[in-house]
């Protein structure tokens, strides 16, 4: 008999585990704060160097007065003396009339030729100005002005030519010098005069002028970076325990420098808008007597304000100033500062 082969029973299996999930990395771990968080902490971190400047200079008005109205004293002698030379090319008209050039036209050139010739000179480059003067006007002129007016009537005719006066554009004497040239070339011209002298000599004033205001902004700049540095070091003296600590718990250079160039440039603001009102009361103080001068001799002259384009650029040269003082000194003493 043979077996019988009983059928397998089917083996229960049992379900396979899941996989373990890897867990959810943390953003704030891996990652680091978002830019939003950082620009957030950053002008944070600003703001609080900002009002504690504020703070320090505050619980000190006169020394801080004082140390502004210093660096205004400084800034205003450079500015002042440039705008009082500003004021002075503007006496008389500009310092081109100084310069002019003279074309004396032949005496057969009338009237309409002078004009012709006053029209085609104006537009010749370099040429600011120019001012006809008929034979008539300059006999007229020459008997006012010498007295002699019952004598020239005597004369048959008038011996005076016409003349065409010619304002450059700038006062330069090769490029004068070479339009004057330029200029006794063109028909009806006699003569053509120029004072090269007196150009010479206005030349070297301005040049005089321009190099002590120069060498004068320089020196007072050195010294306002020196005031500023001095009073930065004082303040930096007064929290050194403070700073020790902070650069004890990881303080970065930047973080203990913030509040101290916001306090430069703090000095150099107050500096530069006590400046101003300087420059702005000082020249209307002197306008007043210039004023009278020029009224007694038939003049309306008076001197200018201060520009605002002049006035804002004080004020941006005096914070820069101040910001910058304050980084040397602080760059200077910064390495001493280290904990110990």
């Amino acid at each position: 008999m043979s077996a019988t082969r009983s059928p397998k029973v089917s083996e229960r299996v049992a379900p396979k585990p899941a996989d373990p999930q890897p867990p959810k990395k943390k953003r704030d771990e891996d990652d680091g704060p978002d830019f939003a968080t950082l620009l957030h902490a950053w002008i944070e971190s600003h703001r609080a160097s900002l009002v504690d400047s504020l703070r320090r200079l505050g619980k000190q008005p006169i020394g801080s007065f004082f140390t502004c109205l210093v660096m205004a004293v400084a800034l205003s002698l450079p500015m002042g003396l440039s705008l009082l030379l500003n004021n002075v090319e503007r006496l008389g008209g500009s310092w081109q009339r100084a310069a002019q050039i003279s074309l004396y036209l032949n005496l057969d050139a009338s009237s309409k030729d002078g004009e012709a010739l006053r029209d085609e000179i104006k537009n010749i480059p370099g040429v600011a100005e120019a001012e006809y003067i008929s034979r008539d006007q300059a006999l007229e002129e020459f008997q006012q002005q010498s007295g002699l007016g019952e004598a020239l009537k005597e004369l048959p005719q008038n011996p005076l030519p016409g003349v065409v006066l010619v304002t450059p554009n700038e006062v330069d004497k090769p490029a004068l010098e070479a339009l004057r040239q330029k200029l006794a070339e063109m028909p009806k011209v006699q003569q053509a005069q120029l004072d090269l002298v007196w150009v010479e000599r206005l030349a070297a004033i301005l040049k005089l002028g321009d190099r002590f205001v120069f060498g004068l902004t320089v020196l007072l700049v050195s010294a306002l970076l020196l005031v500023i540095g001095n009073t930065i070091r004082l303040h930096i003296e007064n929290r050194r325990t403070e700073i020790e600590v902070i650069k004890l718990v990881g303080g970065t250079d930047s973080y203990v420098r913030r509040p101290f160039l916001y306090m430069g440039a703090l000095y150099g603001l107050g500096a530069g808008v006590l400046s101003w009102g300087v420059l702005a009361f000082g020249l209307d103080w002197l306008n007043d007597a210039v004023v009278g001068l020029a009224g007694l001799y038939g003049s309306d002259f008076a001197l200018a304000g201060v520009p605002v384009a002049d006035g804002l650029s004080l004020l941006l040269g005096a914070v820069l100033l101040g910001y910058i003082g304050a980084w040397i000194a602080v760059a200077r003493h910064l390495r001493e500062l280290a904990p110990k």
